[in-house]
């Protein structure tokens, strides 16, 4: 009773500070093996990728499909020009090198690009590129997401382009992609090389990465992912790889056209590690296909 009289004295603002305060300190105990904690970026000194996974909320919470989705149909209906990680911009931020990707596999294959972006969330690449595409004589845009993200897309963001699919084996029984983009979203796969080893096995033409984490000269390393609260209250097992291992897994069946540095994280720190890391892109193409070699690197 006294608690409720105290909350009902209380100005708002006051309450709401005392909440983030509370948050914090809760982040700290949950995060207590972290030296150095400073609430969002890279930590490393753990053991395995399976270790942090226990510790995190991960990417399938209802919260942050729900505010990509209140921040994506801005974008849709035209109320906002660009989203990314839920945040709105006023500007759309081109990642020109995967744009110059697309448009080399629609050049090859008659003008048509017929895409999977695995891992896509609501459509946030596609709503980010779909006006530079409006030269292509044919587009069609497959995602391939979680189950929630799925369910969501095709009740509010699906139409004659724009498809959501729960397996790529689904997304294969409708489509005839010439190319699949895996941005953002390697580095928090369990086990990321088995999970190339089943890309190999649909024989796709292209291959394009884009803001996948590298480490400089070091082996690949797990680390927790913590989300800027400003983005959402999020946190992530997320690897940086070894740049010379994940270019042999493609060399015996693909060939590297051109890789590229992204537009942001060009300079990571992963907390409690001495290797700095950064964000690469890297465009690949079957070796008994037809390609040119656009540029040696970008």
């Amino acid at each position: 009773m006294l608690k409720k009289i105290v909350i009902n004295l209380t100005p708002p603002f006051i309450i709401k500070v005392f909440k983030k305060i509370k948050n914090i300190f809760s982040d700290r105990k949950k995060h207590k093996n972290i030296k150095n904690f400073q609430l969002h970026g890279w930590y490393a000194g753990f053991d395995s990728y399976e270790e942090i996974k226990k510790k995190c909320c991960g990417y399938s919470s209802g919260e942050i499909v729900n505010k990509c989705s209140q921040s994506l149909l801005k974008v849709k209906n035209g109320e906002a020009v660009y989203e990314r990680d839920s945040v709105l911009f006023d500007k759309i931020q081109y990642s020109f090198p995967l744009l110059a990707s697309l448009s080399a596999v629609a050049s090859k294959s008659g003008n048509r690009l017929d895409l999977v972006d695995f891992g896509g969330s609501l459509g946030s690449s596609y709503f980010q590129n779909r006006k530079a595409l409006s030269f292509l004589d044919y587009l069609r845009w497959s995602i391939v997401e979680q189950e929630n993200f799925v369910t969501e897309g095709i009740k509010n963001f699906q139409d004659d382009v724009l498809k959501f699919y729960y397996t790529i084996e689904d997304c294969l029984k409708e489509n005839k992609p010439n190319v699949i983009v895996l941005s953002s979203v390697l580095q928090y796969l369990e086990n990321p090389y088995a999970f190339l080893e089943e890309i190999m096995k649909y024989n796709f033409e292209n291959i394009i990465f884009d803001l996948t984490g590298f480490v400089e000269g070091g082996e690949d390393i797990p680390t927790l992912q913590i989300v800027p609260e400003i983005i959402y209250r999020a946190d992530y097992a997320c690897w940086f790889f070894n740049e010379e291992k994940f270019l042999r897994f493609f060399k015996d069946k693909y060939e590297l056209v051109y890789d590229f540095d992204c537009s942001i994280g060009n300079d990571i720190e992963i907390y409690n590690y001495d290797k700095r890391a950064k964000y690469k892109g890297f465009y690949f193409a079957k070796k008994n296909a037809k390609i040119e070699r656009i540029y040696e690197n970008i």
